[in-house]
């Protein structure tokens, strides 16, 4: 008989075990209540490699990348990495996250440890076709699912028909990040700093796209961002929504919180914020709002 959600708590359900990589950026408090395994990715400052998660921060990465006008490399755990987070003399069940494979290799080396541990049979890996929260969303779910009772398997299938619902955008305060990672033009990060042009970003199909552009300081082009899906943010699936930023001032923050709040529609609003590879990529000031659609 499948348990309640709050079985998750008790130590002698057997449970499938959810891993997901670094980049799902959800919060130590998150991680502890639904109990995730996480596999650190990499970042590299120069000749110096840390994991993110566990022993670099976003803000020691703007400073790094500010004085050497370069943007730090970050690269997928090895495989020996990912097979020490799986048991092979045990009985357990694993369903792993990935940020989007068209993003990282992290996807196919997660392949390659079940395959050389010989545990197809008790090993899930599902590309999240996302990233950030995006991830951290379908990991929830996951977990959720796995206290409920449900196996290995009929997890994987119900997070498939998800995948495709989950809205991930998020709206940078400098393009400058964007650029230095060849993400955009050098014309594009000189007018949009210029203009104080900040563009909106969309995952689509696994892949970054850019969707609108906002003018204006930091309230007000957050807001009007957050403001563009009040029909979507309405219609969505109401269990959360996450707020997910790379250092925002807390008084926006604040006001987008005030914000979801007053739509009255979500049971939980989330708050995390941005894990060292993402936020080497978009940049300080950076906020995102992630749902599942119905």
């Amino acid at each position: 008989m499948p348990g309640s959600i709050n079985s998750i708590f008790c130590e002698d359900v057997v449970m499938v075990k959810i891993l997901a990589d670094s980049t799902c950026d959800l919060s130590p408090a998150l991680i502890s209540k639904y109990k995730i395994g996480i596999i650190p990715l990499y970042v590299h400052l120069g000749e110096k490699e840390y994991k993110d998660g566990v022993n670099i921060t976003p803000s020691e990465i703007f400073k790094w990348s500010d004085e050497h006008k370069e943007t730090p490399r970050t690269s997928a755990p090895g495989i020996k990495d990912i097979e020490a987070l799986l048991d092979k003399g045990s009985t357990d069940e694993y369903v792993i996250f990935t940020i989007s494979s068209s993003m990282s290799s992290c996807y196919n080396d997660c392949v390659l440890a079940v395959e050389d541990l010989e545990m197809e049979d008790r090993v899930r890996v599902i590309d999240s076709a996302n990233l950030s929260t995006g991830i951290g969303l379908q990991v929830i779910k996951a977990a959720e699912l796995s206290a409920s009772g449900m196996t290995g398997a009929e997890i994987a299938t119900e997070i498939e028909k998800i995948k495709g619902k989950v809205r991930a955008s998020f709206v940078v305060d400098t393009l400058t990040y964007l650029y230095r990672g060849g993400r955009c033009s050098g014309m594009s990060a000189f007018f949009g700093s210029a203009l104080r042009i900040h563009p909106r970003i969309e995952v689509v199909d696994g892949a970054m796209h850019p969707e609108k552009k906002y003018r204006g300081k930091n309230t007000r082009f957050i807001m009007d961002y957050v403001r563009d899906m009040e029909n979507d943010l309405k219609a969505a699936i109401s269990d959360r929504v996450f707020i997910t930023h790379s250092g925002c001032d807390r008084e926006i923050v604040e006001e987008v919180r005030k914000y979801l709040e007053s739509l009255g529609h979500f049971n939980e609003i989330l708050e995390t914020t941005a894990g060292a590879v993402i936020s080497s990529h978009c940049g300080p000031g950076t906020l995102g709002v992630l749902f599942i659609a119905k």
